[in-house]
């Protein structure tokens, strides 16, 4: 089950995301039941559990490491076989993922996979998608912003960020128009991922940095210096949105 609380309590969170058999405790048990019977013998006589990765997902998985492989690791171990794991670039969208990844195969010859990861568990993704199954949400993802305490004691209000220096990832979008575009032009681009971004702000390049809170915890966590939280944002979704697996 998703914890609701996860992404606010950096301690725990590193704590979780070190032990796979805890990150993969729901999918574990429901995977054995979601394979049908012809798919896990397949899998069983193979010898080995076929598991669809999104490539540079930081800290989910980049360079062949991460939390994703870690938990495909665990539903390997649990199936007892071994990992093969089927890193992808993504699609315009997740329904063209789940067609190349889950129940049909890329037109370039790979796939599908056994098991598709991080896959957003949403409701009319599922129902637009009826020859998948999407279960076991493992993680809720959010837009975040970090600061160092020192500089920015806190924000309540994307306002407070006014003449202070913003390093932003593809998340950071959110950022652009608000306040009536005003925080446009102190918006620092140049970081491809919130990883970078957390980066920047770490090295004290910038006083502040808005990505995925997953990204900005795997660098910050633990550091008293620097506080992440939740974006003041209207159009940042307010529970995030959580991610699980998908299967045939």
């Amino acid at each position: 089950m998703v914890d609701q609380g996860l992404p606010g309590n950096a301690p725990r969170e590193a704590a979780v995301i070190t032990r796979r058999a805890v990150l993969g405790a729901g999918a574990l048990a429901a995977l054995p039941g979601l394979l049908s019977a012809t798919p896990l013998d397949k899998v069983k006589s193979r010898g080995t559990l076929v598991v669809g990765l999104y490539k540079d997902m930081p800290p989910f998985h980049a360079d062949g490491a991460g939390i994703d492989v870690e938990l495909a690791q665990a539903l390997a171990d649990a199936l007892g076989v071994k990992l093969s794991a089927l890193p992808f670039p993504a699609d315009d969208n997740m329904n063209d993922d789940l067609r190349n990844m889950v129940w049909k195969g890329h037109y370039l010859g790979y796939g599908p996979a056994d098991v598709l990861l991080h896959v957003p568990v949403d409701r009319p993704l599922m129902q637009a998608n009826p020859q998948v199954s999407i279960f076991a949400p493992y993680w809720r993802e959010r837009v975040a912003f970090a600061r160092n305490v020192e500089q920015v004691p806190a924000i309540e209000s994307l306002g407070q960020l006014a003449g202070k220096a913003v390093a932003v990832s593809m998340a950071g979008w959110l950022l652009i128009g608000a306040e009536s575009g005003a925080l446009r032009e102190q918006l620092r681009t140049q970081s491809k991922d919130g990883v970078e971004a957390a980066q920047a702000l770490k090295r004290g390049d910038v006083p502040v940095a808005a990505g995925l809170m997953s990204e900005l915890q795997s660098v910050l966590r633990g550091d008293a210096r620097f506080a992440v939280e939740p974006l003041p944002s209207p159009r940042a979704p307010r529970e995030g949105w959580a991610v699980g697996m998908a299967v045939r």
